[in-house]
């Protein structure tokens, strides 16, 4: 400060200061902003890939393929990554008839299942798309699906080709799994399980 009042300020002296309140900002950035541990950075990795993984999820049905025990799995997966959710029924036409043939039984079929998988959805308030299909190929249908709606997810119940123990799944099953260009999941119930069960049905009011 001069004798007058006025304060002086040299070159040096203020680039001494621009460097001092650098380093201030600098630390206080750092300790705001710790470095990510290595355990912090894999889960980080995991939780990406897991919600890359079901970002979107088909669930497929036709009169070979029941996934109605299905449903409870993919609104638990669907409501925790809020993921898009499509339920898919196929209906194969035979060569016999007509591509778009009139097919009572089995549309009638198909609106009971996708009702009934709407209704499990909306008592966990996830949203549901529903679509039926009339193709002369079950899995060619699947197939072209997922690819349109860049499916990660494809989840199939299923039905073994025998009532004996270790009988072959579904044919249409396992073309499905050996060409999708996604994971498929296959569920078949357990006699005890309780992953697959409908909590929202369980949790619902009592009825008198």
């Amino acid at each position: 400060m001069t004798p007058s009042g006025e304060i002086h300020v040299s070159v040096a002296g203020a680039i001494a200061a621009l460097l001092i309140a650098g380093l201030i900002g600098a630390t206080l950035w750092w300790m705001l902003h710790p470095p990510v541990s290595y355990v912090q950075r894999i889960a980080a990795q995991a939780e990406s890939e897991l919600e890359r993984m079901v970002g979107s999820l088909i669930v497929v049905f036709s009169p070979e393929i029941d996934s109605s025990h299905m449903m409870a799995l993919a609104v638990k997966l669907a409501r925790g990554e809020r993921s898009e959710l499509l339920a898919l029924y196929i209906i194969e036409v035979p060569y016999t008839l007509p591509p778009d043939a009139e097919m009572a039984i089995e549309e009638r079929s198909a609106l009971d299942a996708l009702g009934a998988a709407e209704t499990i959805a909306g008592k966990s308030n996830v949203t549901i798309h529903t679509e039926t299909i009339k193709t002369r190929s079950t899995k060619q249908a699947v197939l072209d699906a997922a690819k349109r709606e860049k499916a990660n997810l494809i989840i199939l119940g299923s039905f073994r080709e025998g009532k004996y123990s270790g009988a072959p799944l579904g044919r249409t099953i396992e073309e499905i799994a050996a060409e999708a260009k996604c994971d498929v999941l296959i569920g078949v119930e357990g006699k005890h399980g309780t992953l697959l069960v409908d909590e929202s049905a369980q949790t619902g009011p009592q009825q008198e």
